[in-house]
C-alpha cells in the first residue's frame, strides 16, 4: 500500500513518497516535549468535565430552550512532566449519535496516553438536541432535500461546541501541563470533519455568528482563548464543513499556514467519497503544507482496525505527529 507524506524533513524522495519543503516553525530544543514509543505511564481519566454549556430547543432555534451542559473526559498521563502535548479528540456518529466514551477512542486515548499525551475526548450537541443556528444556515436549507435538513443545521453546533472544548483546553492548560504549542485535534468521520474546520477555519467561524443575546451560553465558552493548532488527524472525513463557509460567506479557507494533517480514508467508503481525501490531498500539496496520506485500499467506512504494513491506524498516526511536530522520543 502507497504512502504518501510531506512533511517538515530534509528532503528525500523514495518509493511512494511525496516530499516537499517547508520551513519549519522555530523551536528551542529544550522546549520540545518528549514522549515514549511505548506505552509506560499508568493513565489517570477525569470523567464528564463540562466545558461550555450550549442551547437546546424544541424546535430550531424556537423560544423553548433548554440549557445543558458539555461535557469532556481528559486523559492524562501519571508523570511530572511540565510540558505535554495534547491530542483532542471528537467522535463520529453523523452528527445524529456517538459518544466520547466509544471503546475505539477509549483505546487511542491510552495508547497516546500512557506514552505521554494528554488526550481530550469530546461530546456536543447531536441533531436531537437542536441546537442554536445561525439564520443565515437556516435560509441556505431551502435546496436541501427535506430528509437532510436537521443533520445539515446539526453541523454549526456541534463544531462551535467542539471549538468551545478548545478553548477550554487553553484556558486550563496549565492544571495538565499541557504545553499549547502542541496541539493534534482530530476525529473520525463527522468528528473528522469537525477536525478540519477547526484546523483550518479562522478563530471566528463557528463561534461569532450568533449574537451573545441571542444565545447567552456563547458566554461559557472561554471566548477570550486563542490556539494555534500543529496537526490533523483525518480518519474518513471530509471538508464539507468548509465548504458551507465559503458558500455562505464567500471566503476560502484553506491557505499556507494551516496545520499539518495526517489522512486515512478507504478507497471504497460507501459514506464519505474517497474523493473528499483526495480533494484534500489535492489542496495541501497546492498550498505546500505538510501532508500524510494513506488511502486504505479497498476498505471502507469505520474501519478502525485497518492496518498499513501491519501497523494500526494508531501508531501511524503516532509516527506521523512525531514527524510533523518534530517531537523527542524515547
Amino acid at each position: 500500500m502507497k504512502k504518501f507524506i510531506c512533511i517538515v524533513l530534509p528532503i528525500v524522495f523514495a518509493l511512494g513518497v511525496f516530499a516537499c519543503e517547508v520551513v519549519n516553525a522555530s523551536e528551542t530544543e529544550g522546549n520540545i516535549p518528549v514522549i515514549k514509543s511505548d506505552s509506560t505511564y499508568k493513565v489517570i481519566v477525569e470523567h464528564d468535565l463540562v466545558y461550555a454549556e450550549g442551547l437546546s430547543h424544541k424546535s430550531i432555534n424556537s423560544a423553548d430552550a433548554e440549557t445543558m451542559p458539555l461535557k469532556m473526559d481528559i486523559y492524562v498521563p501519571d508523570n511530572d512532566i511540565k510540558n505535554r502535548p495534547v491530542f483532542m479528540f471528537i467522535h463520529g456518529g453523523g452528527f445524529s449519535g456517538g459518544s466520547k466514551q466509544q471503546g475505539q477512542i477509549i483505546r487511542w486515548a491510552n495508547h497516546y496516553t500512557s506514552r505521554g499525551w494528554v488526550f481530550i475526548s469530546v461530546d456536543y450537541r447531536l441533531k436531537k438536541h437542536k441546537g442554536t443556528v445561525p439564520i443565515e444556515w437556516v435560509e441556505n436549507t431551502e435546496n436541501l432535500p427535506e430528509q437532510r435538513v436537521a443533520q445539515f443545521l446539526a453541523i454549526y453546533p456541534a463544531i462551535r461546541d467542539a471549538k468551545a472544548a478548545l478553548r477550554w483546553v487553553i484556558a486550563n492548560a496549565g492544571t495538565y501541563n499541557i504545553d499549547t504549542n502542541y496541539i493534534t485535534i482530530g476525529g473520525a468521520s463527522a468528528g473528522a470533519m469537525s477536525a478540519i474546520a477547526i484546523g483550518i477555519s479562522e478563530h471566528e467561524d463557528y463561534r461569532d455568528e450568533i449574537d451573545i443575546n441571542i444565545d447567552k451560553t456563547i458566554s461559557s465558552t472561554n471566548l477570550e482563548q486563542s490556539y494555534k493548532i500543529r496537526t490533523i488527524v483525518n480518519l474518513w472525513g471530509s471538508k464539507t464543513a468548509l465548504d458551507i463557509l465559503e458558500r455562505i460567506y464567500k471566503h476560502q479557507r484553506f491557505d499556507e499556514n494551516d496545520p499539518s494533517l495526517f489522512i486515512a480514508h478507504g478507497t471504497k467508503d460507501p459514506k464519505v467519497p474517497f474523493s473528499k481525501a483526495e480533494e484534500l490531498k489535492t489542496i495541501y500539496e497546492a498550498n505546500g503544507v505538510p501532508l500524510v496520506y494513506y488511502p486504505l485500499e479497498g476498505k471502507g467506512h469505520g474501519v478502525w482496525g485497518a492496518k498499513v504494513n501491519d501497523k494500526p491506524l494508531e501508531e501511524l498516526a503516532f509516527e506521523s505527529i512525531v514527524e510533523l511536530q518534530s517531537l523527542k522520543v524515547e
